[in-house]
């Protein structure tokens, strides 16, 4: 009842308010724009704010200057382009985010580590799935199930967070079971990473850290962009991406405000290295941006995907890690039947921004989404051998299909202000979030061997016994948080607060009775202290506390507890005057109690832990060095150990599938001059350490160097590139989440692509 009266308090706020907007007022036309997309109302200081002529007068003028004489003009003043924190960033360096604060804040002045990754180190990079634009961040390991084409993965610091750890331009898209989420890299602008716990601001997320996508938004003039490509593997492209203003004047000459539209879609269709395993891809996002006036933005997302794909191998530790007594399994070895594999995933979203100044000092911002995901899984999986010396591995039949629902609305106001020499920058949330699952799953052992190195497919029927899971998992979250950055000369200090009141809900589908149900309520909070030198050193402190209530069921079919965690960090920023890039280095001490870990019976399935650490040291660099050359470069080692377990035996030791060292670096250069003028070329070398595949941690899956490689080529509005993932072809295992169940890491892809724009 709580959370409904949350709900209805801020519906009537939410109409009281719009109720009091004004009447709109002119704009300035789009020929006014720079060429990028549209900046949020209050990028710039407030003061610095100028409402610009309406288009209707400077036409008039115009039209009576037919040749208009040369006058002196006034002194230029000097302008700095101030950075669109939910926009385009200059080569690899980005200097203000949103994701730390939720206000427009330098990173320099933000106590606490972030990373950005913009458009132009995605387009670099070439990644096809959303988790390999994380491969080069500190304190990430991404892609922990190797080449698996169905979702994306990741952990930071250590801690698994793709599930809970994922948002879309600032709301949560969480995820149980099977109904995961699916974004697409070519609809980003920037990819944030912000680690450690964020629940202060974003309430129930990963204690580790979130990662923030933002997406590409309508732009100020206008885009034509088209992309093709394929890679070895026989997947191939072709990507879009319109926009621009849309002309809004009437018949008399009137302007009712500037419009402006952007359609960002991609189709993918082909094989991968895995036999019988395709990668299709096909979405469409379409979105609009409406400016009444210079102090008010209203914009319109939606997207549609579809993805077509099967569920990638669980195969042995003894055959991939190591040799079974036949050698090894190849990787290209497809361990279900292609009739009965198949993964299939439907998605739809529509949600909006909308950003009001209500005064200098006062801003309205008001985010909203509502997502469907409808998934269905089958397959074979491996379990083991039934004859290891003939190389036989045992399957069992598995079914799963998830429709989840959620809806996110997060309401915020900022107000700025100023005590004596103390500048405040106060902000205050309402967060309402809902979510809803179908979940339906079951699995029988009655499925047949398969030989790995000479594999007959033989049609034969899926799943069709009594489901172990066949629930409604439901859950409504209202949070209220404040936030206060007070600026006191080069002292930066952010105290935040939050509480959450949760309902959770377990209802039994076909009979509709209510089998399992919880209220919780906790208060969060994170303080932190940075100190900006004018050398450009920039040290900070940062303590926080994090809630998470988790929606779910363990393997037991019993409602997850949240999580709770804790962190200290203390860390150093530098950005040296006259360099264009920055450093960071962090310490940190976090600790995640009741942490989601695989079921060491079914890996498919879920259980928790008492409580998991992690600490270590995270270091990162990204510089502009010159025209046309860019780098980044990431180190980050921590201990990762359960230290509190029921089970004795486990503490001290390391969760599985979790590699507790990893490293990276990338490079790119283009000739600015010259014979070579336009042509480019780049490669990264990322290295990620050993982790186990068992809770025991006498399992060993070994540390792994890879090199990417780039060559690239700009002639007037064409570019070709050709892009290498794993440029020696090594065979390696990504990961092991049981001793059962390894996955290979990506072969050499070589992707050649072609882009045109007008």
């Amino acid at each position: 009842m709580k959370v409904l009266r949350g709900v209805a308090v801020a519906a009537s706020a939410t109409v009281s308010f719009l109720a009091l907007l004004p009447q709109a007022t002119f704009a300035q036309s789009s020929s006014s724009q720079s060429a990028q997309p549209l900046p949020p109302v209050v990028v710039a200081p407030p003061e610095a704010r100028r409402r610009a002529p309406p288009v209707a007068q400077r036409r008039v003028q115009r039209a009576t200057q037919i040749t208009p004489p040369r006058q002196a003009q006034p002194p230029r003043r000097n302008t700095t382009v101030v950075e669109d924190p939910r926009g385009p960033i200059d080569g690899y360096v980005a200097q203000r985010s949103m994701t730390g604060t939720k206000t427009n804040t330098p990173i320099m002045q933000t106590p606490q580590a972030i990373s950005v990754i913009g458009r132009e180190q995605i387009r670099d990079q070439k990644p096809i799935k959303f988790d390999e634009i994380l491969r080069y961040a500190p304190g990430v390991v991404a892609s922990t199930f190797g080449a698996d084409t169905r979702n994306d993965w990741f952990l930071i610091r250590g801690f698994k967070s793709d599930d809970i750890g994922l948002f879309l331009d600032g709301m949560q898209l969480f995820y149980t079971a099977y109904a995961s989420w699916k974004l697409q890299p070519f609809n980003m602008e920037r990819v944030e990473v912000l680690r450690g716990p964020s629940a202060v601001l974003y309430g129930g997320s990963s204690p580790s850290g979130i990662v923030n996508a933002i997406s590409k938004m309508p732009p100020a003039e206008p885009i034509r962009y088209l992309e093709t490509g394929v890679n070895n593997f026989g997947n191939a492209y072709l990507s879009f991406d319109f926009g621009g203003p849309v002309q809004t004047q009437t018949s008399n000459g009137a302007n009712n405000g500037q419009l402006f539209y952007r359609v960002v879609g991609q189709v993918q269709n082909g094989g991968t290295q895995v036999d019988f395993t395709p990668d299709n891809n096909y979405f469409i996002a379409p979105s609009v941006t409406f400016k009444p006036d210079a102090d008010t933005t209203f914009t319109v997302l939606a997207s549609a995907s579809k993805n077509d794909t099967r569920g990638i191998n669980f195969l042995p530790y003894v055959g991939t890690v190591v040799n079974a007594p036949f050698g090894r399994i190849p990787t290209h070895f497809f361990g279900g039947d292609p009739s009965v594999d198949s993964f299939r995933r439907e998605q739809e979203m529509l949600g909006y921004q909308f950003e009001r100044n209500l005064s200098d000092n006062v801003t309205f911002r008001q985010n909203a989404r509502f997502a469907h995901v409808d998934v269905t899984y089958s397959g074979l999986i491996g379990n083991g051998y039934s004859n290891i010396a003939a190389g036989d591995l045992a399957r069992y039949k598995f079914f799963a299909h998830d429709v989840a629902n959620q809806a996110n609305l997060d309401s915020q106001v900022e107000y700025r202000f100023e005590t004596g020499p103390v500048k405040h920058t106060t902000l205050f949330g309402l967060d309402l979030r809902s979510y809803r699952i179908a979940d339906f799953q079951g699995f029988s052992f009655d499925a047949p061997s398969i030989n790995v190195l000479n594999p007959i497919y033989t049609p034969i029927t899926g799943f069709s016994g009594t489901p172990f899971r066949d629930f409604i998992l439901s859950q409504q979250q209202l949070g209220a948080y404040m936030q206060d950055q007070m600026k006191f000369g080069g002292f930066t200090l952010v105290l935040s607060g939050r509480n959450d009141w949760v309902s959770t809900n377990q209802d039994d589908r076909p009979s509709g009775v209510t089998q399992l149900n919880r209220t919780d309520s906790k208060f969060s909070g994170r303080v932190g202290l940075i100190y900006n030198f004018d050398s450009g050193f920039a040290p900070y402190i940062a303590y926080a506390t994090s809630y998470n209530p988790v929606i779910g069921t363990d393997a037991a079919n019993r409602l997850l507890l949240p999580e709770t965690g804790e962190q200290t960090e203390i860390g150093l920023k530098v950005e040296p005057a006259g360099f264009n890039g920055h450093f960071g280095v962090a310490w940190f001490d976090l600790k995640r109690q009741n942490a989601l870990t695989t079921d060491p019976v079914f890996p498919l399935l879920q259980t928790q832990n008492g409580e998991v650490t992690s600490r270590g040291i995270e270091a990162e660099v990204v510089a502009n060095i010159m025209p046309g050359l860019k780098l980044t470069g990431t180190f980050s080692t921590y201990e990762l150990f359960i230290s509190k377990d029921l089970n004795p035996a486990l503490i001290g030791k390391a969760p599985t599938n979790s590699p507790q060292q990893v490293a990276s670096t990338w490079a790119d250069y283009t000739f600015q001059d010259g014979p070579l003028r336009g042509f480019g070329f780049g490669g990264g070398l990322r290295y990620v350490g050993e982790s186990f595949a068992d809770p025991a941690n006498t399992l060993i899956v070994p540390s792994v160097f890879l090199g990417d490689a780039v060559a690239h080529y700009e002639w007037q509005n064409w570019r070709a590139a050709l892009n290498v993932v794993n440029v020696s072809d090594k065979i390696y295992v990504a990961s092991c989440a049981s001793s059962t169940s390894c996955f290979y890491g990506d072969r050499r892809r070589i992707t050649a692509s072609l882009t045109y724009k007008w």
